[in-house]
C-alpha cells in the first residue's frame, strides 16, 4: 500500500500545476474579454453621440440663425479721472478709473474719434457729484449709471449708435 500512497502522491502534484494553469488562462481571457467588451462598447456609444451631433447640426441649419452675443470688449480712459469737492469745510477728493465696454470693435473706433467730449462730460459729472452721497454704495452705482447714460448719450449722437453697453468703475477712491 505504501507503494500506490507513493504513486499516487507524483499524480496528484502534476494535476495541480496543471489546474492553475488553466485557472490563470480562464482569468486571462475573462479580463481581455472585458477589456474588449469596454472599449466596444465606448466606440459605438461615442459614435451614436456623435452622429446626433451630426444630425442636431443638420436641424440646426435648417432653422433660422439665432443671433450669438460677441464678445465684450474693454477700453481704459486713461489718465484716471480726478476731480476735487468742498465738503464740509474741507478740500476732498475722487479718483475713478473707468472702462468702456462694448461689443463692436468698429463702432468703438468711431467713439474715439470723440474722446475729448468724453472725457469732458465725464468730468463735468463727476465734479457735480454730492461728496456725501459718492461715500454710500448706492451712490456709487448712481453715478456709475449716469456715466453710462451720459456716454451712450453722447455716442448715440455723435456716432448712431449707442455702441457702449456699460461704463464701469475699476477704480473709485474717495479722499
Amino acid at each position: 500500500m505504501a507503494k500506490k500512497e507513493a504513486a499516487q502522491e507524483p499524480a496528484d502534484a502534476e494535476v495541480k500545476p496543471a489546474g492553475k494553469m488553466k485557472l490563470i488562462i480562464i482569468i486571462a481571457i475573462a479580463v481581455l474579454l472585458a477589456v474588449g467588451l469596454s472599449v466596444g462598447g465606448t466606440l459605438f456609444f461615442l459614435g451614436k453621440k456623435d452622429a446626433g451631433a451630426d444630425e442636431a447640426k443638420a436641424h440646426a441649419s435648417a432653422e433660422p440663425a439665432v443671433p450669438v452675443k460677441q464678445a465684450a470688449i474693454y477700453e481704459e480712459l486713461s489718465p484716471a479721472f480726478v476731480v476735487n469737492f468742498n465738503y464740509q469745510g474741507r478740500a476732498r477728493y475722487m479718483q475713478v478709473s473707468v472702462a468702456l465696454m462694448t461689443r463692436d470693435q468698429a463702432a468703438l473706433d468711431a467713439l474715439k474719434v470723440h474722446m475729448p467730449v468724453l472725457r469732458n462730460r465725464l468730468v463735468m459729472l463727476f465734479s457735480g457729484q454730492d461728496f456725501a452721497s459718492l461715500i454710500t454704495p448706492v451712490g456709487k452705482e448712481m453715478l456709475r449709471q449716469q456715466a453710462t447714460a451720459s456716454v451712450q448719450e453722447l455716442a448715440e449722437k455723435e456716432t448712431g449708435k449707442t455702441t457702449v453697453e456699460q461704463v464701469l468703475f475699476t477704480n473709485l477712491v474717495l479722499q
